[in-house]
């Protein structure tokens, strides 16, 4: 597959052929996959105290013939705590066992649990050749939301790595004819549920990702523009192309990152 190349100003200067990369297959469940492994490493554990719900004076003896023994059946055998007692009468209630008020839990989770995933390197490479794959799709990017201008896809000219203000890019992303998918990025909306009293009030929208070669000012100049990112092309991940497990994010490769990609065979 060739494409174009289009310097800042929206002008063809020459043309690319892709690498070998973008030939994979499409693949939705190994995207979901590598994407769901790489969200796992980004969980904090978690769990209850070990001591939860067995802080209660209960005691039961499992002797035969001691007095409130465990012989017997159904609430015989039921852990148990005395309120008040006279003699041989007493007021009591269950207490410790699953069940009872304030008692412990059956299986709690607990914080030695492991929740990070783990996933072969051939399977993620091989995800993420699919997801660079799908960025190329325009039917793709355009049925996950983005509106993608009508010369997509094309290889931007290298000197935009060099733009170092953000008013800059912004001019030179309208110039390309994102317009349209820059108004959709800036859009935000209130999180359902309790997630927006716990640092996350807003549902915010992916827009396009820009993949250069290597360290640059682009890096600094895309911070502020919502729902642009700015990646090292040795450091694409499934996630990054495929936001949410959903392949086909409108991606834009500068000239230079295609030719590393070739030069030093990544992902393969």
């Amino acid at each position: 597959m060739e494409l174009k190349i289009l310097n800042t100003e929206n002008k063809e200067t020459g043309k690319q052929k892709l690498p070998v990369q973008f030939e994979e297959e499409i693949r939705p469940d190994l995207i979901k996959r590598a994407v769901e492994a790489i969200q796992s490493h980004q969980k904090q554990a978690y769990g209850s105290d070990p001591r939860a719900g067995k802080k209660q004076a209960a005691k039961l003896s499992r002797r035969r013939r001691d007095y409130k023994g465990a012989y017997g059946k159904g609430l015989g055998r039921m852990p148990r705590k005395t309120l008040t007692r006279r003699g041989e009468q007493m007021i009591w209630v269950g207490a410790f066992a699953p069940g009872t008020v304030k008692g412990r839990r059956a299986f709690p989770p607990t914080a030695e649990h492991i929740i990070a995933q783990k996933i072969n390197h051939k399977e993620r490479k091989k995800a993420t050749r699919s997801a660079m794959a799908a960025t190329m799709d325009k039917e793709t990017v355009a049925l996950r939301g983005h509106k993608t201008p009508a010369n997509y896809p094309f290889i931007i000219s290298t000197d935009i790595e060099k733009v170092t203000k953000t008013s800059e890019l912004a001019k030179i992303f309208e110039t390309l004819g994102l317009n349209e998918e820059l108004e959709r990025a800036e859009e935000k909306k209130v999180r359902s549920g309790v997630g927006k009293l716990r640092g996350r009030k807003y549902r915010k929208t992916k827009g396009p990702l820009l993949v250069v070669s290597g360290k640059c000012n682009v890096l600094n100049a895309a911070k502020n523009i919502p729902g642009v990112d700015v990646i090292e092309v040795a450091s694409m991940n499934a996630e990054l192309l495929a936001p949410g497990t959903h392949p086909g994010r409108l991606t834009i490769f500068t000239q230079a990152a295609i030719q590393k990609l070739d030069k030093e065979k990544l992902f393969i």
